[in-house]
């Protein structure tokens, strides 16, 4: 269950998570300052060595040593209004039905990069980002508690690279990706549903509830104490590395006119953690609580997702096309079909797996900049871009990622200091379409031992997200 989230999310972002950021799925989309100033249409400039990101064959325009270091913080506002989430009993959840204050004020993810040019054909480099994350914090009694209250995924990426020029036309680049991630997850537990359900005139149900006060009686509880029963609470963690790659190829039409092709591998985790059920606040008899836990098989264990990150291949082009403006494209497609449905191995348990429905598709993304120098200075950059979200529809949505399709349009900046250092500014607006969800979560506490493990609820609301992104980065060069 988190743990799953977690391999996602995880996905996500380890250096420093954020909400939903300017990419689809749980991908950051901001690994370059000078990139975000464009809109990421850039790929194929290859300014700085964040090349390294966008298209490592692109180290081989770069010039002595540079380094660039730089941060992006991104501000979001998200609302949340439901619209009739309800229990597996079938009767409302009951709740804070409408937020504003989920999502973190503010976080921040940096990246470094360094490359070195060894001679006219060999240039190496070294990037570190922030690939993916997602960072929300829901109200412990909002409406869609069973499905989540907290997650917070992050992730952090080690890139090796190597650039090769085979001639005046023709570069090609290769890197590694050591991908470190880590995640928590956190759900409400109905046992209030679960004890709600007791209560039906049904033959099973009566059985079943004598069973219980039998067994707290047994065990010295007092009976009474269901009458105000809550909610219990779990929790996950886990992390993992996992390793991949990265390719680029550069073709130079001319000296003002390129083309860039540039992929970027899927990442096997294997996110292993804990998961932790807490039913010590359910009623205000101890021993009644004990009895409850045991009652739903909710024991303390570890736990085990299986996850492959998305594919990516991207194509863009960039053309000087005179002294003061550049022009640049670049549209990328994600496999995010790997992210089928999401299975949480309870381990050691016999219970069985708790299962988050995505069946993700994959997705498109189209961008559009320019550069215009506006004096030995200052060059100004701008760019816009479309973005496909991988969820197929409401009745996929989940808590945990409540993305929609979104619209960009950036605004950035390169400041020269001295002939040997720069500053890269960006700024940022995403407006994101209205997420509807209708999801509905097909195990319920009341299912037969061993063969799943889930609160069984319907989430029904939409999201309206827009996010500002700040970007500041410093280049320089050896």
């Amino acid at each position: 269950m988190n743990p799953k989230y977690l391999t996602l999310l995880v996905a996500a972002a380890l250096s420093a998570a954020s909400f939903s950021a300017n990419a689809s799925g749980y991908r950051f989309g901001s690994q370059s300052v000078s990139g975000q100033g464009t809109a990421d249409a850039n790929g194929a400039e290859a300014a700085d060595a964040s090349t390294i990101f966008a298209n490592p064959a692109g180290l081989t325009r770069l010039d002595g040593t540079q380094f660039v270091g730089g941060i992006t913080a991104v501000v979001p506002h998200s609302e949340y209004k439901d619209t009739g989430s309800k229990r597996f009993t079938g009767t409302p959840t009951g709740g804070v039905s409408s937020l504003d204050d989920y999502a973190p004020t503010a976080v921040a993810a940096p990246s470094f990069y360094l490359s070195k040019k060894l001679n006219d054909q060999w240039t190496v480099g070294l990037g570190t980002f922030v690939p993916y994350g997602a960072k929300l914090s829901y109200d412990y009694g909002w409406t869609g508690r069973y499905a989540l209250t907290n997650i917070d995924l992050k992730s952090v990426t080690i890139n090796p690279s190597v650039g090769f020029k085979l001639n005046e036309q023709h570069s090609f680049g290769f890197g590694l990706d050591a991908e470190f991630m880590k995640a928590y997850l956190g759900q409400g537990v109905d046992v209030p549903g679960s004890v709600l359900a007791l209560s039906s005139p049904t033959p099973e149900a009566q059985a079943r509830r004598a069973e219980l006060l039998k067994h707290i009686v047994a065990a010295g509880g007092n009976p009474a104490a269901l009458a105000s029963i809550k909610d219990g609470h779990a929790e996950m963690d886990g992390k993992d590395w996992g390793y991949g790659f990265n390719l680029g190829y550069m073709y130079h039409l001319s000296k003002d006119t390129r083309f860039g092709v540039s992929y970027r591998s899927s990442i096997h985790h294997k996110l292993r953690g804990k998961a932790v059920w807490d039913f010590s606040g359910v009623t205000t008899d101890a021993v009644v609580n004990k009895v409850l836990q045991a009652s739903s098989r909710k024991t303390n264990s570890a736990a085990l997702v299986d996850i492959k990150t998305p594919e990516t291949l991207s194509v863009n082009m960039f053309s000087q096309v005179d002294d003061q403006l550049a022009l640049m494209a670049d549209v990328t497609w994600s496999r995010h079909s790997r992210m089928k449905d999401l299975h949480i191995v309870f381990v050691g348990t016999g219970e069985g797996d708790e299962v988050i429905r995505q069946q993700w598709k994959n997705t498109l993304r189209a961008s559009l900049g320019m550069n215009y120098k506006l004096n030995s200075n200052w060059m100004l950059r701008a760019g816009v871009a479309i973005d496909e979200a991988p969820v197929e529809n409401a009745t996929l949505r989940h808590a945990a990622l409540p993305d929609s399709d979104r619209k960009q349009l950036s605004f950035g900046a390169n400041w020269k200091l001295s002939n040997n250092s720069s500053i890269d500014l960006a700024y940022s607006f995403l407006k994101f379409d209205e997420a509807k969800t209708t999801y509905k979560n097909n195990c319920s506490p009341l299912h037969p031992a061993g063969s799943c493990t889930g609160n069984g609820e319907t989430t029904v609301g939409s999201w309206n997200t827009r996010l500002h992104l700040l970007g500041l980065a410093y280049n320089y060069k050896f």
